[in-house]
C-alpha cells in the first residue's frame, strides 16, 4: 500500500476523533456538573444502589486531601481483591485450561500494575491468567483505574475554574465514570469489534486442524471486552503477551486504524471539557493544540529514519501503522502494542520515550491534561517573572506554592527513572533479565522504568521482567508514578478554588495560539534538558553505532 492511503487514513482517523471528542465532551460536562438528561431514568437508580451499597453521600463535597485518601483507599482495596483474585486462581471458577494462580511477587506486580492504569505486563495473559481473571480482576481493575484518571482530572479543572463550590465527591465523579460513560462506551465499542472479528467467548481453547495436517490451539476467550476498555481507557494491557500484533486481538487494518482511534478519543475530549467547565472554551482547544503540536512532533521524529526494520513488524499492518500506532500509544500512555519494539529503529523508540517523558502529547486518560496544566502552572510563572508581572491563569494569582507543588511533580518523574535504572545495573539485575548490555540493554531497562514512572505499561522485557527485581521495583514506580502527581494537582486545585478572581486583561493571555507555542517551547525544554543524557546513553548511542533496531 503506498503511502498515500495511509495519510489518509491517518487524516481520517484524526478528524473523527476530534470530531467525536467534541461532542463527548458536551457529555461528559452534562455527567459531571448533573446536568438533567433522558438517560437519567435508567442510570440514576444504578448510581443510587451503589452510593447505598458503599455508604457514600455524593452530596459531600471533599477537600482536596480527602479526595486523594479517597481515591486512594479505593485503588488499595481494588488492588488487594486482585491481587487474591490472581493467587488463588486455579481454585476459582472459568478456568477451562487449570491455570495455577500466581507467584505471590508476579501477582502483586500485576495488581499494582493494573490498578495504577499502568498495565505493565511481566506474563502472557494466554498462557497463565483463566477466564474469570482476565475478567474479574484484569477488566475490573481496567475500568476502575481510567475512571480514576477521569475522575482526578474532573476535581482538578473545578479547583482551577474557580466556578465551582468545591472540587466535588469522590465517589460520585467515580461512579458516574463508570456507570454513564465508560461502561455504555466500552459495549458499543466492543460489539462493534466483535462484527470485526475479535473473539468473545467463555469456551475455551478450541484446537483446530490446520491445512498441512496438523493441529493449532486457538487462544479465545473474552477477548473484545478486553479490548474496547484496554483502549478507550488508555489502560493498554492486552488479552495475549503479543498483544495488538496478535491476529486475534487486532485481525485487520480496520481494526488496527479503529484501536488507534479508540486511544485517542476520550483523551481528546478532555481538554474540550475543561473549556467547558472554565467557561472559556478557548482555553480547552489551546490545550488540546499544545497537545496535538507535541504529538505530531514525536510523529515527524518517529518517521525521520526510515531505515530497515527488524523481525516484528507485522506483515499484515505494515511499518506506518506499526510506527503511528507505537507514538499513539507511548504519547496516550496507552502502551498498548501491534509490532516488537525490538523491530523498530532508535528513532522510533526516542520518539516513544518522549512522549512518555512529557505525559500530556495528550496524554492518558485524565491524566494528560492534568499534566498539561502542570506545565502551564510552570510556563505562566516563567513568563510572569521574565515579563515584570504578577503571574496569573484564569484570572487565579500562580502563588509559588502552586509552582514548587508542580516542580515536585515534575521533578520526580526522572528521579522515579533512574534510581531503579541505577539499581538494576549495579546489581546485576539487569543481566539476569537478559538487558546487561550498552547501550541496547540500558535502553530496554531505560524504556522499562519510563514506562512504568508514566503508567504507561509498554516494555521490552515482557515475560523476561518477571524477575523479584523487576517485579517489586516496578510496583513501587507504577505506585509513585501514579499517585504523586494526582496528590499535588488535588492540592494545586484545593488551593485555586477560593483564590480571588480577576479580569484577564492586564495578564499574559492563555487562550491565543501565542500561549499554546509558549506551552510547547516550554515543555520540550523542561523535558529534553532533563531527560538527555538517559536519550544519548541508550537509543541515540544504538543509532550512532549504525544499529537500526533495540
Amino acid at each position: 500500500m503506498s503511502a498515500l492511503p495511509y495519510a489518509v487514513w491517518l487524516v481520517f482517523i484524526f478528524a473523527a476523533v476530534i470530531a467525536s471528542s467534541w461532542l463527548l465532551s458536551a457529555y461528559l460536562f452534562a455527567v459531571y456538573t448533573g446536568r438533567k438528561g433522558r438517560l437519567d431514568r435508567l442510570f440514576d437508580p444504578i448510581d443510587n444502589f451503589i452510593y447505598k451499597v458503599i455508604r457514600a453521600d455524593p452530596s459531600k463535597q471533599m477537600t482536596g486531601g480527602e479526595y486523594f485518601l479517597a481515591l486512594l483507599g479505593f485503588s488499595a482495596l481494588a488492588a488487594a481483591l486482585c491481587f487474591i483474585i490472581l493467587v488463588a486462581q486455579g481454585y476459582l471458577p472459568l478456568n477451562p485450561q487449570h491455570f495455577p494462580g500466581l507467584a505471590w511477587d508476579l501477582a502483586l506486580h500485576t495488581a499494582l500494575s493494573f490498578a495504577t492504569n499502568t498495565d505493565l505486563q511481566h506474563y502472557a495473559g494466554e498462557t497463565t491468567l483463566s477466564y474469570f481473571s482476565q475478567a474479574a480482576a484484569i477488566q475490573f481493575l481496567q475500568f476502575a483505574s481510567a475512571a480514576i484518571g477521569m475522575c482526578v482530572a474532573v476535581a482538578v479543572f473545578r479547583g482551577f475554574s474557580g466556578k465551582f463550590s468545591g472540587i466535588g465527591n469522590f465517589y460520585y465523579d467515580f461512579v458516574r465514570s463508570i456507570t454513564r460513560i465508560l461502561l455504555p462506551a466500552s459495549l458499543v465499542a466492543a460489539i462493534v469489534l466483535v462484527a470485526l472479528g475479535l473473539p468473545q467467548s467463555l469456551g475455551g481453547y478450541v484446537t483446530a486442524n490446520t491445512i498441512g495436517g496438523g493441529a493449532q490451539t486457538l487462544d479465545i476467550g473474552p477477548v473484545a471486552s478486553l479490548v474496547s476498555i484496554m483502549q478507550l481507557g488508555t489502560n493498554g494491557g492486552g488479552y495475549y503477551g503479543a498483544n495488538s500484533a496478535s491476529p486475534y486481538q487486532n485481525p485487520s487494518p480496520l481494526t488496527n486504524w479503529l484501536e488507534i482511534g479508540l486511544m485517542l478519543l476520550i483523551e481528546t475530549s478532555m481538554p474540550f471539557l475543561f473549556g467547558r467547565m472554565v467557561g472559556n472554551k478557548r482555553e480547552g482547544h489551546m490545550l488540546l493544540i499544545a497537545a496535538y503540536a507535541i504529538y505530531g512532533i514525536n510523529l515527524v521524529v518517529a518517521f525521520v529514519n526510515l531505515a530497515p526494520f527488524g523481525p516484528g513488524i507485522e506483515a499484515r499492518l505494515g511499518a506506518f501503522s506499526s510506527i503511528v500506532w507505537t507514538v499513539t500509544a507511548t504519547s496516550t500512555m496507552t502502551g498498548s502494542l501491534n509490532a516488537a519494539l525490538s523491530a523498530f529503529n532508535p528513532v522510533v523508540i526516542i520518539a516513544a520515550l518522549m512522549g512518555m517523558f512529557i505525559q500530556a502529547a495528550p496524554g492518558g486518560i485524565g491524566g494528560g491534561v492534568m499534566y498539561l496544566l502542570m506545565y502551564v502552572v510552570i510556563a505562566v510563572f516563567i513568563v510572569g517573572l521574565m515579563a515584570g508581572r504578577t503571574p496569573e491563569y484564569l484570572g487565579a494569582k500562580i502563588l509559588p506554592n502552586d509552582v514548587k507543588r508542580a516542580v515536585i511533580a515534575f521533578v520526580s518523574h526522572p528521579i522515579l527513572i533512574l534510581i531503579p535504572l541505577a539499581l538494576a545495573f549495579s546489581t546485576g539485575a539487569a543481566a539476569v533479565a537478559g538487558a546487561g548490555s550498552i547501550p541496547n540493554g540500558f535502553t530496554k531497562v531505560l524504556y522499562e522504568f519510563t514506562s512504568a514512572a508514566a503508567n504507561n505499561g509498554s516494555d521490552f522485557l515482557g515475560t523476561a521482567g518477571n524477575t523479584l527485581f523487576f517485579n517489586i521495583s516496578t510496583s513501587i514506580v507504577v505506585l509513585l508514578g501514579r499517585f504523586i502527581p494526582m496528590a499535588v494537582m488535588l492540592a494545586i486545585a484545593d488551593s485555586m478554588l477560593k483564590r480571588t478572581r480577576s479580569s484577564q486583561g492586564g495578564g499574559l493571555r492563555t487562550d491565543n495560539l501565542l500561549f499554546a507555542g509558549i506551552l510547547v517551547v516550554s515543555i520540550l525544554i523542561l523535558v529534553v534538558l532533563t531527560f538527555l543524557p538517559f536519550i544519548i546513553l541508550g537509543p541515540v548511542l544504538s543509532l550512532l553505532q549504525g544499529y537500526n533496531g533495540i
